[in-house]
């Protein structure tokens, strides 16, 4: 842009001489917009299989995306070596002039007060400093939560809780996560580990759960939970279902799901039974959090009235009588593929609003 006024005023003694010449130049400086730096945050979310990285403006928009594979077999230095190396070759040719403001890092067991991951699911780490990883790369602010919390902040900067100040976002895919906000603030707790609705037991003396524990509405309300609530149909039934010879490896939610939308009768019921767990779950966390609206999201809350219907009937039938009719049931407003990448980058724009 230097270039461009310097330009301009080599111009200056011939244009007093030509009119003509000066307007014309006035005007190409009037229709130059001057590059603003753009203001960024980079958002990391770390999975068992695949790291998902974005760099994202304080509207949502995601100006570079990539990913790499996490490779948790080994140290987590090997991950952010490669991430941030990755990320420089990938924004070098990038047009846009920007700033990046912080990094937000969503990763299973990431403790917001303290930076560390301890003791991952699907991950061989055993205590990671997320800070100090981070500091060996860049000097940039930096926060962590796990992925459920940062699926609830992307909801409240990105999404369908824009302007909300009290909701719960919950997570329905292989688990049940949540991220619980209250008066605008996750509730992390005095130890940062606070909000795991997941692990309330909802079926005393229930099915085992991947805690250790028995009857975990995880166990019931999970994309897993509902392929073996439709296997105990199947094995205690002898209703017709195009279900019935797939074996434990082959039954999926998604093919539960076809099998509704078909009008399997077992596959209905399935998604009843779902509903019902999870509609009791959220009725007790009302009790405690009198949230505005829950949020469903992940594979499971895409199956649409499947399960939200059932959801909001338990839930109502559920609710003491002053939270009744007041409290929303809501899918998330944030596109699957990138609400990764969205809500680990809102951590970031959550602390810097």
């Amino acid at each position: 842009m230097q270039n461009k006024v310097v330009l301009f005023r080599n111009f200056l003694y011939p244009v007093e001489k030509n009119v003509k010449l000066y307007s014309d130049i006035i005007g190409q400086i009037n229709s130059m917009q001057i590059m603003k730096t753009i203001e960024l945050t980079l958002g990391i979310d770390i999975g068992g299989t695949n790291t998902k990285f974005g760099l994202v403006d304080k509207k949502g928009h995601i100006y570079h995306r990539d990913s790499l594979e996490t490779e948790a077999d080994k140290p987590a230095e090997f991950l952010f070596k490669r991430l941030f190396e990755k990320l420089n070759k990938g924004i070098v040719n990038t047009p846009e002039k920007f700033s990046i403001k912080g990094i937000g890092i969503g990763a299973p067991n990431a403790n917001h007060y303290t930076g560390l991951i301890d003791n991952p699911p699907n991950l061989s780490w055993i205590n990671v400093d997320l800070f100090a990883l981070v500091k060996q790369h860049v000097d940039l602010p930096v926060s962590v939560t796990n992925d459920a919390n940062a699926a609830a902040l992307g909801e409240m900067v990105f999404g369908n809780a824009h302007g909300m100040q009290n909701f719960i976002e919950i997570t329905l895919g292989t688990g049940v996560g949540s991220g619980i906000v209250v008066n605008g603030e996750l509730v992390y707790g005095h130890d940062g580990f606070a909000g795991e609705m997941g692990h309330v037991i909802i079926e005393r003396n229930g099915r085992l759960c991947g805690c250790g524990r028995h009857g975990c509405l995880e166990a019931y309300a999970s994309a897993t939970g509902i392929t073996r609530t439709m296997r105990r149909l199947l094995d205690s039934s002898d209703q017709p279902s195009d279900l019935r010879f797939l074996s434990n490896a082959e039954l999926s939610s998604k093919k539960i799901y076809n099998a509704a939308l078909a009008k399997d009768r077992l596959a209905l019921e399935a998604f009843e039974i779902t509903g019902r767990y999870l509609g009791e779950g959220m009725a007790n966390a009302a009790l405690y959090f009198s949230p505005e609206a829950f949020i469903l999201f992940g594979g499971l809350a895409a199956a649409g009235d499947l399960i939200f219907l059932p959801v909001k009937k338990y839930m109502e039938a559920n609710l003491l009588p002053i939270f009744r009719n007041k409290i929303k049931i809501l899918p998330s407003g944030l596109p699957m593929s990138d609400a990764a990448i969205l809500g680990s980058s809102a951590l970031i724009w959550h602390e810097i609003a």
